[in-house]
């Protein structure tokens, strides 16, 4: 005879079980044929994938790039949904290929879902942090959000990979907090950055 007890126990494990089975279930592998465009780094394919720079070494080691600085237009990279990174060929591109197409409408339900979330935001740079943000866009674009310079975009003209196609204000505000977070750490870095170099 089990005790309630251990009746717990036991049902708490069944649950466990199920809840990471159908946790597993539900992570399909949605791999990505990624190619480089004008204008691509490997720390903005990264940004792009992992929203941060943490792919950079994993892209360039396992496509044979000698030097992280140079990549080439047209060039394949595979990255699954895990976030591993294979070298482009055609078996991988194929199984690539059958998984974007299960997974586009999904894609789009979720650029929906992001650009909804965009609509509000509010920065939480205050006293110094935002004197020095408003330096930086004034130097910029003149602190206009539909100001545009090639792949740059907006009133920080960052780079259009940056934004995922949303370039409302709410999220061009929420992706310079974001990549000078990541980057400088403050915008207080980020304008002596950009006072000794002319750009950030």
């Amino acid at each position: 005879m089990i005790s309630k007890k251990n009746f717990a126990k036991v049902s708490a494990t069944f649950g466990a079980v199920a809840l990471g089975v159908s946790a597993t279930a539900t992570a399909a592998n949605a791999d990505t044929i990624y190619t480089v465009q004008s204008g691509d780094t490997l720390s903005g394919i990264s940004y792009k994938f992992a929203k941060d720079n943490s792919m950079v070494n994993d892209l360039a080691k396992k496509n044979n790039i000698q030097d992280i600085n140079k990549i080439y237009v047209g060039q394949k990279l595979i990255i699954k949904s895990d976030g591993e990174i294979q070298e482009y060929n055609a078996q991988n591109a194929a199984n690539a290929n059958v998984a974007n197409n299960n997974t586009q409408a999904t894609q789009q339900q979720a650029a929906q879902a992001q650009s909804q979330a965009s609509q509000s935001y509010t920065s939480n740079a205050s006293g110094s942090e935002a004197a020095a943000k408003a330096w930086i866009a004034a130097r910029e674009s003149g602190g206009n959000y539909g100001a545009t310079n090639g792949q740059y975009i907006g009133k920080y003209q960052l780079s259009a990979s940056y934004l995922n196609g949303d370039y409302s204000a709410a999220n061009q505000e929420r992706v310079a907090d974001q990549y000078v977070a990541s980057r400088y750490g403050s915008w207080q870095n980020a304008q002596a950055h950009w006072q000794a170099n002319g750009w950030y």
